[in-house]
């Protein structure tokens, strides 16, 4: 496959466009984003995937620092009789630590010839960009959830999940908080005497009053992060049940909420997964000014060549309001 006249000269505009942009000679070397340029990259990376908007995604000045406190959780009412009553906020001892990350995606000729026959030449722009943009964005989210380790050669093959890539909120969890992560499979079915729990509202509730800090069973914040098979499962289960009205049954598959909780099922959350958690528990930071791209068209493997550098990393704000059971099995 050889690009046709039309996609070799909207390549070369998208290319010289992007540089024109970031006031660079060419985009075939990386080359750092100005503040403003950062700040669109982050806008539109966030504006990618849903989840990502959902979570506290922010920026960082150090590689290794103290977690971002976004407002602590818990009582702020009161009175002293020493003067004005007040709490203290803060994530003392609550550490992030960011790693050199690059993202790379890229377009083969057929498709890239595809796209400048299907549309106008900002629409062939507009999916390179959001091509690129949702492939970033959602491995951010893949690794968030299923990263264990930060290995010095990362290795895709053997950890598709981005198992290496960095430590996700799970395992940062794991490490630090042991006891907030119940690691012994949970069964679930309709028959209590085989089955650890009768339906995911009982073992959400269960893991609530179990594992989150008491003062914090009942806020409102708290919602289900929970696997698509998980949901699945419930859903088959729920409309076998022919006793059941079928309007009712499909009211509670839309907007759906487990144990009282709005339950969101995130891209890449690993199978049989179960979490509680505020959104705002997860964080997601990048250092500040080490943002860099490349953009570059590399005719011997007959594809554009799109790449994301940067210091990234993850963080949970609280371990007290992330509770998890790391394997549900239907039976």
């Amino acid at each position: 496959m050889q690009l046709t006249p039309r996609a070799e000269a909207l390549i070369r505009q998208y290319a010289a466009g992007l540089a024109k942009a970031n006031n660079v000679p060419d985009t075939k070397q990386f080359f750092a984003l100005t503040d403003p340029r950062e700040t669109q990259l982050r806008d539109a990376l966030i504006q990618s995937d849903e989840f990502l908007q959902l979570i506290n995604v922010m920026e960082v000045d150090q590689v290794q620092g103290q977690v971002v406190d976004t407002g602590n959780p818990g009582l702020f009412t009161g009175r002293s009789s020493t003067g004005r009553f007040g709490r203290a906020m803060g994530v003392a001892g609550n550490e992030y630590k960011l790693e050199e990350t690059d993202s790379g995606s890229y377009l083969t000729y057929a498709l890239l010839v595809v796209w400048a026959n299907a549309g106008s030449e900002e629409e062939f722009f507009q999916r390179i960009q959001s091509f690129s943009n949702l492939s970033f964005a959602l491995d951010m989210l893949r690794i968030g959830f299923n990263g264990t380790h930060a290995a010095a050669d990362t290795d895709p093959v053997a950890n598709p999940l981005g198992q290496d890539v960095n430590i996700g909120w799970h395992q940062i969890v794991k490490n630090r908080s042991p006891q907030q992560i119940n690691t012994d499979p949970v069964t679930l079915g309709r028959d209590i005497g085989s089955a650890d729990y009768v339906s995911l509202d009982a073992a959400v509730t269960d893991l609530i009053h179990t594992s989150i800090f008491e003062p914090f069973r009942n806020d409102p914040r708290l919602v289900v992060l929970v696997a698509a098979d998980l949901i699945a499962a419930d859903a088959t289960s729920m409309m076998n049940r022919i006793d059941r009205p079928s309007e009712k049954v499909a009211a509670q598959l839309i907007n759906r909420e487990i144990a009282g909780r709005v339950a969101y099922t995130p891209p890449f959350m690993p199978d049989g997964r179960l979490i509680v958690t505020t959104l705002s528990n997860l964080h997601l930071y990048t250092q500040r000014g080490t943002r860099k791209r490349k953009a570059d068209w590399v005719d011997d493997r007959k594809r554009f060549e799109n790449n994301y550098l940067r210091m990234e990393g993850y963080a949970v704000e609280h371990d007290v309001m992330y509770a998890a059971y790391e394997k549900v099995i239907t039976v």
